[in-house]
């Protein structure tokens, strides 16, 4: 039996470790809040405004000239102002609202963005660069290929390095050109994430002989320095005279093969016009540089996982959808 002195020692424990916990979690929200404070800098140009309350407005001669810096992206701009919620003081972060217009360049690494113009909110952590926006990823390496991406709008999110671009979406990477509504990216892994709502995402890829292969899906996830695609949900792979179906498929630009996989309701299924030939099988194995197809041995275990796909912090769930942020 613990004593009366025991138990309450044991529940003053408790207590300060979940007083501790607390402390963490608000330092590590509030160091999160402090990345989202905007600074900008108009040297050389104008500011106007109530330096109290706000808005204050900046203009500068150059095209680029007003910078600001909020965690590790920069925007620059000619034309920007800078709002407070009305009765907060417009020094006070947290809650402040910068819009620039009439031309931005926004960079991040080795990305680089231009667009009419940008709304950042300091409570979100979001920049929205709207208008029909481009944001170019230079490549790592001499020799690799650029990322470029067309949308009518990208928000970064200044708490990681991933962007969301909406709206008639179109994405370049070497051999390759791809079409969604929607396109999540992580620039640093260079992930991209591709999906149409009510309809779906589509890749084309230039092959050697001049001829194209499309892969359309639910889903389309592409590494775009390593080259490498999964696709899943409703999975079509078109070659010339060759199409194969399935529920998931993965495919190595560098080699030119796609693996197509099928379920146990729904096999996946290869079709020749030319010739008429037909396989049905759980995997397929299709080459679109040499145009043939076969089945997969099913002792074979698969070079790929689709785990590598995964956004970060948002593992990929079995029924097709994108685990909760935080998750390992």
């Amino acid at each position: 039996m613990i004593s009366r002195h025991k138990r309450t020692a044991l529940l003053l424990a408790a207590l300060a470790a979940g007083l501790a916990v607390q402390a963490l979690a608000q330092d590590g929200a509030q160091e999160a809040a402090s990345k989202r404070i905007i600074t900008i800098d108009g040297s050389g140009g104008t500011q106007s405004g109530n330096l109290r309350s706000g808005p204050i407005v900046y203009e500068h001669p150059e095209p680029f000239g007003i910078t600001a810096t909020v965690s590790t992206l920069s925007i620059f701009g000619h034309h920007a102002v800078l709002s407070a919620p009305e009765g907060e003081s417009i020094t006070r972060g947290g809650e402040r609202v910068a819009a620039f217009t009439d031309g931005v360049r926004v960079e991040r690494g080795r990305l680089t963005a231009t667009g009419p113009g940008l709304e950042y909110s300091e409570a979100t952590g979001l920049g929205v660069l709207a208008g029909r926006a481009e944001v170019i990823l230079a490549p790592e390496a001499d020799g690799d290929d650029e990322v470029r991406i067309e949308a009518d709008s990208v928000a970064f999110d200044v708490d990681t390095d991933r962007s969301t671009s909406s709206g008639n979406v179109a994405l370049r990477n070497g051999k390759q050109s791809a079409e969604a509504s929607e396109l999540i990216y992580e620039e640093g892994r260079e992930l991209g994430v591709l999906t149409s709502a009510g309809a779906q995402a589509s890749i084309t890829r230039l092959d050697d002989d001049g001829g194209t292969t499309v892969i359309t899906a639910d889903e389309i996830r592409v590494l775009t320095g390593s080259k490498l695609l999964y696709a899943r949900g409703d999975v079509t792979v078109v070659d010339g005279a060759i199409t194969s179906t399935g529920n998931e498929v993965f495919f190595d630009d560098n080699s030119g093969i796609a693996e197509v996989i099928g379920t146990p309701d729904a096999p996946a299924r290869a079709l020749d016009a030319d010739s008429g030939t037909t396989l049905v099988t759980d995997r397929i194995q299709q080459d679109v540089e040499y145009d043939f197809f076969e089945a997969i041995d099913a002792s074979v275990p698969s070079v790929y996982d689709a785990a590598t796909f995964a956004l970060t912090e948002r593992p990929l769930a079995p029924d097709g959808g994108e685990g909760p942020a935080g998750t390992e």
